[in-house]
């Protein structure tokens, strides 16, 4: 059963998730826990950061470590358009974490 805090929390990532014309695909994927921001909804680093200030506001989270390049690390540069880098692994970054930390109300994940 979904509580108040998970609602209010999917109905934020809704908001971030958009909207697209072409790709109803995207807009009617359903929410669940392992959900990733990254991987699923393709949010990008601006989009990710925005949906993180907005989320430790309103569910009056403390921040701690969080850091945004933990999840979205910056990519290496290159002025050779043929070298190619290895990705970089990055931990999930899912909506269960923003409703495990809502509870508890701060950011449990370093």
């Amino acid at each position: 059963m979904v509580n108040d805090i998970e609602q209010r929390i999917y109905t934020l990532v809704r908001r971030y998730n958009g909207v697209y014309l072409f790709n109803n695909e995207k807009k009617q994927r359903l929410l669940n826990p392992e959900t990733d921001l990254d991987t699923d909804l393709h949010l990008d680093v601006g989009e990710a950061e925005d949906l993180m200030d907005e989320f430790f506001k309103n569910f009056q989270v403390n921040k701690g470590n969080f850091n945004i390049e933990t999840y979205y690390p910056a990519e290496p540069f290159s002025w050779n358009p043929f070298k190619k880098f290895p990705p970089i692994p990055v931990p999930d970054f899912t909506i269960g974490m923003l409703i495990e930390s809502a509870k508890a109300g701060r950011w449990l994940y370093d």
